[in-house]
């Protein structure tokens, strides 16, 4: 009993270090974190293993990743218990809420009933404590040999955060002690003036498995890609954006490309292998031109380079200098400049990577021409099944509310795109 009394004590205190240290003393602090916060040495979850304080990883990491927010928050990926039908859910951090595979939608359209699973909005992460069991239609990896049933927020994660970047920006998984974050444009090594320490190092982006580690089935990662967030990334994004600046990294066994990074485990939905839109390629001319110039369908030729950005269609930048990818990593529209010609599409540029509101994971709606439509009177309106006039065409609006639409967009203002706003594939090709 003295034991369990100890071990709550020490996850009260960890849990107090989450709400007041900030980034600098998070619980994982760019590393292996607390070993007593996930592991029990007397008292482990039943049916477990590893001495989890849960039945599985996805549950121990969603004991504290998962709340019942009523805003956005902090490390927050799963709004939980899930909102109630026509209510979306709380996070907006850039991986996307989880509660989403949770989101079922029932709609008809021409007399043929759809049924949307919550299970096609992203990764089913099996974390049944939470209500997420593996993907019945995707036994496997879309593209690849990895079993779903398997799938874990380990899969993609080192939950004991090895992989490190040292004082040289070598990428090691030993050696230089770990001393904080390098996720963040408050991390040392990502910002002038605030170098790593000599002889020591910053956890890699986002505690991601690097090379050597294995998801499964015979695939193995082959290095880790790079980027870097604002401190403060989980926030509604209807005044502001938040800009992570995903970068281009390829050091042999250290850092890959983030396509790359993906095919790990589906190598089938990589261009090298015949999937047909390109991955880790440098943008053209013409695409560079059309992003920085398209503002929405209303306007496809009126912006410039230095506010073209859109969180909803991220490009990798064609760096890997931390401390470049650092001054441009924002939430407050500090730094909104478009594509160059080294810059590149890549899987993020269209999917987040944890779930979204929409199918496959993407960041907006591809099942109809229309993001947004009009209401009665003519003004722009998300689609909804409580809209009125055009905007509550069922084949749009697809079961959801206007709130759920609109929250799927992270709160954008429907002004922003205006009245028959057409997908952002747009944003690169503007065939709109």
């Amino acid at each position: 009993m003295r034991e369990v009394r100890l071990g709550l004590i020490a996850f009260a205190a960890v849990l107090l270090a989450l709400a007041l240290g900030g980034v600098a003393y998070a619980f994982h602090s760019g590393g292996v974190a607390e070993c007593s916060g996930c592991h029990s040495m007397h008292a482990p979850a039943p049916g477990g293993t590893s001495l989890l304080i849960r039945s599985t990883p996805s549950n121990t990491c969603l004991s504290c990743h998962a709340a019942n927010d009523t805003s956005p928050s902090s490390y927050h990926v799963m709004t939980y218990p899930v909102p109630a039908s026509g209510v979306p859910p709380v996070e907006r951090n850039p991986g996307g809420d989880f509660a989403w595979l949770l989101k079922n939608y029932t709609f008809t359209v021409r007399g043929t009933t759809t049924n949307e699973l919550g299970q096609t909005h992203g990764h089913n992460v099996v974390a049944t404590d939470f209500g997420i069991q593996a993907d019945s239609d995707n036994t496997t990896a879309p593209g690849g040999t990895f079993v779903s049933a398997n799938l874990a927020c380990s899969s993609c994660h080192d939950p004991h955060g090895k992989y490190r970047r040292t004082s040289t920006g070598a990428i090691v998984t030993s050696g230089a002690p770990i001393i904080g974050s390098g996720s963040y444009n408050t991390s040392p090594g990502n910002s002038s003036g605030n170098p790593i320490p000599a002889n020591q190092a910053v956890g890699v982006y986002r505690l991601l498995l690097g090379s050597g580690a294995s998801p499964g089935a015979g695939a193995n990662f082959t290095g880790v890609p790079a980027a870097v967030a604002p401190s403060t990334y989980n926030q509604t994004e209807a005044t502001n954006q938040v800009r992570v600046a995903y970068g281009q990294a390829v050091v042999a066994n250290q850092q890959v490309a983030w396509g790359t990074w993906c095919a790990t485990c589906h190598p089938q939905m990589h261009s090298a292998n015949g999937y047909v839109h390109p991955v880790d390629q440098v943008l053209s001319t013409t695409v560079v031109n059309n992003y920085n110039a398209y503002v929405n369908s209303s306007n496809t030729a009126g912006g410039t380079q230095a506010t073209a950005f859109l969180s909803l269609v991220p490009f990798v930048e064609g760096t890997s200098d931390y401390t470049v990818l650092g001054s441009h990593a924002n939430n407050n529209n500090s730094f909104l400049n478009g594509p160059g010609g080294a810059d590149r599409v890549s899987c993020v540029s269209c999917h987040r990577a944890h779930s979204t509101g929409w199918t496959e994971m993407l960041r907006w709606n591809m099942e109809g021409e229309f993001m947004t439509l009009a209401d009665s009177s003519g003004n722009p309106s998300y689609p909804g099944i409580n809209a009125t006039g055009p905007a509550a065409q069922v084949q749009f609006a697809r079961g959801r509310t206007i709130a759920e639409t609109q929250a799927a967009y992270y709160d954008r203002p429907v002004t922003v795109f205006g009245a028959y706003q057409r997908v952002l594939c747009n944003k690169c090709h503007a065939q709109d």
